[in-house]
């Protein structure tokens, strides 16, 4: 009776522990908002939880987004804000966890009134845009999880002004979408256009070159919309950007003053879907109309690199599906960001990078970088410059002779100050596979122990290769056997080593089988001698064969493959024949030659039938990946006197 109630007590026990633990683990963390007034100007602090370190990352800390609900927003994390106007106040903070295990706090809006006006004396706020239009977002997207991106416009005319705000996302090239838009927050009377449609000319000379394709168009702003200097023919514009991007939200604004800055806030839930490689950079598009009775516009991409843990150390590429079909002259585009968290600025940062053997280090051309500075000359210098050096597995970027404020740096209140990055393009090399690449980087500062990356991963889009075969097919066991085909192949594009390949073959047989040939005495007043019977069938089909294999090149030019064949006759026609022979006895012993008495014959036709499975094995010989070769299959098949030896030749395209 003891042990019965000491084992129900321990039962219980283990079941509230587990439900407690999962409780726990499961429960959201909430970040709060405190503030104090003083009049209008409000001091805000956030109440963040304890963070959960990554081991062996640096120090863990966060990063703060505040919305002030009146158009205005900070990235400080204890910011102090000035309302000018009396009134009812929304305050957002999103808090981002860095070297961190677990997800990004929420927190709760928080509402407060303001009784009257500011001092207009007290106003102390100047104009802080360097561009018409800015992108700006409070983090890198991580799938399931929201983000604010942060549009902010300036009037640089001097009269009032009304336009338009045209914000793109999700773009083409991913089957699934990225985000969702959830939320946009306006405060100066914004509104949703209604006129939507895009509209587009093929008329356009930009006096370098005239565009021909859409493919092209967006090639050219691929290149050139990288700021916000003024654009002119907007439908060009618009064209290109609608065939980039799945999704856009417009919105029209009224009597902007001169020299006025606002904002936009938009908040995009990342989807389920969000491409799940945390090395890819994804991207946004801006543009912004100032005065909607003229083409100048403003155009601003951002791009933003997929996370699944806020890591401000990363490696990131935009190759992330390349056709390897078009490749060829591209230059994939890598960046590498990184933070100084220490407690002093960092002189010295050294960036080793790994680089595949697909491409080709002497091609490096250094895209940005931050902190800005020169490129080191081959001597010696005591200015700032960024040095570029390889080894023959490496390129090692390093920033000397520089400034980088560290996060725990005393008076240091802004984290953007303490980042850099370095973004390079490469081209590939004159002999690169279809295969997959990984890359990482080691991070120097000055004299500290390296800080290693993620993995920034390259990888080709399977793309389709058409094939065109024809041979003859071998049948050892089957009579008066001809048998020739044609049909095509479907394959990835010039598959580096494993790939699979499908095809449909239409082949021609006839063949003589099921022959029976009987020879009785006969003994008769009217005939002595022997009568010979033979009966047989003969096929004249057409055959659809279906044979799925895994293929695997040695090399360029040999290649192996194994599968499974599937087939059935399309068409047959079938022929019973009988034919009657007489050899006559001859001075009672030999017999003479046999003479035809008789021949008869019967015809019958089916379709879509006779289906039949059987293995494949076989080997090419030429231009394996890509071009035209021969090989041998030999087909066993699981009905009897089907196997078949079938030589052929196949084009890919």
């Amino acid at each position: 009776m003891k042990f019965t109630t000491l084992l129900i007590c321990l039962i219980f026990s283990w079941y509230s522990f587990a439900q407690q633990t999962q409780t726990i683990d499961t429960l959201r963390r909430v970040a709060t908002i405190e503030y104090n007034t003083n009049g209008n100007e409000v001091n805000f602090t956030p109440n963040a939880p304890e963070l959960n370190q990554i081991a062996g990352a640096p120090k863990a800390f966060y990063t703060h987004y505040w919305e002030f609900g009146d158009g205005e927003y900070s990235k400080e994390t204890n910011p102090k804000h000035t309302y000018k106007k009396a009134g009812d106040y929304e305050v957002k903070l999103w808090s981002t966890n860095n070297y961190d295990t677990g997800k990004p706090p929420v927190s709760r809006p928080k509402k407060l009134s303001m009784t009257k006006d500011a001092n207009p004396e007290n106003d102390t706020e100047t104009a802080s845009m360097s561009a018409n239009l800015e992108l700006q977002r409070n983090t890198e997207p991580m799938p399931e999880e929201e983000i604010v991106v942060i549009m902010s416009y300036k009037n640089a005319k001097d009269y009032a002004t009304s336009g338009k705000l045209h914000l793109f996302y999700n773009e083409q090239k991913y089957q699934a979408n990225n985000f969702e838009l959830t939320d946009t927050r306006t405060y100066h009377n914004e509104r949703e256009s209604i006129a939507t449609d895009f509209v587009y000319t093929y008329d356009y000379d930009d006096h370098e070159s005239v565009v021909a394709s859409i493919e092209d168009n967006i090639a050219k702003l691929r290149l050139k919309f990288q700021d916000s200097t003024e654009k002119s023919n907007l439908p060009l514009t618009l064209e290109t950007s609608k065939a980039y991007y799945k999704n856009a939200s417009v919105l029209e604004f009224d009597n902007m003053k001169p020299n006025e800055e606002r904002n936009v806030f938009y908040t995009l839930k990342t989807t389920p879907e969000m491409l799940k490689d945390t090395s890819a950079i994804i991207s946004v598009r801006g543009v912004y109309i100032p005065d909607d009775n003229f083409d100048n516009h403003n155009v601003k991409d951002m791009e933003m690199e997929i996370v699944t843990s806020h890591d401000p150390n990363k490696m990131s590429t935009s190759a992330t599906f390349l056709n390897y079909r078009l490749v060829r002259f591209k230059r994939p585009k890598f960046k590498i960001k990184f933070q100084n968290n220490g407690e002093g600025p960092a002189r010295t940062i050294r960036l080793e990078t790994d680089i595949p053997d697909m491409f080709d280090k002497s091609s490096i051309l250094v895209e940005d970088m931050y902190p800005k500075c020169e490129i080191c000359p081959k001597r010696e210098v005591e200015y700032s410059c960024l040095d570029t050096t390889y080894t023959e597995k490496q390129a090692i970027f390093t920033f000397k002779n520089i400034y980088l404020p560290g996060s725990e740096q005393k008076n240091v209140k802004e984290y953007d100050s303490t980042k850099g990055f370095v973004k390079y393009s490469i081209k590939f090399g004159k002999d690169f596979h279809k295969q997959k690449t990984k890359s990482k980087t080691a991070i120097i500062f000055d004299k500290n122990d390296p800080i290693i990356t993620n993995y920034s991963t390259t990888r080709f889009l399977p793309g389709n290769s058409i094939g065109i075969k024809a041979g003859y097919n071998i049948y050892a066991n089957l009579e008066n056997s001809k048998s020739y085909f044609v049909g095509a192949t479907l394959s990835p594009y010039k598959s580096y080593r494993w790939y699979w390949q499908v095809e449909l073959l239409n082949s021609f047989h006839s063949y003589d089988s099921n022959k029976t040939v009987t020879v009785n005495e006969i003994d008769s007043p009217a005939f002595i001698g022997r009568e010979r019977t033979t009966t047989y069938n003969s096929y004249d089909n057409v055959d659809w064969e279906i044979p799925i294999l895994a293929r695997y090149n040695i090399n360029n030019f040999i290649g192996l493959g194994a599968g499974l064949q599937g087939a059935f006759s399309l068409s047959s026609k079938t022929e019973n024949s009988t034919k009657i022979e007489q050899a006559e006895n001859i001075n009672g012993i030999d017999f003479g030659p046999y003479t035809t008495i008789n021949e008869s014959s019967n015809k019958t036709s089916n379709s879509f039938h006779n289906f039949r499975t059987g293995l494949l094995f076989e080997a090419t010989a030429g231009f394996a990946r890509i071009g035209p070769s021969v090989g041998a299959r030999y087909v066993i098949n699981f009905k009897e006197d089907f196997n078949y030896l079938q030589l052929y030749a196949i084009w890919k395209f």
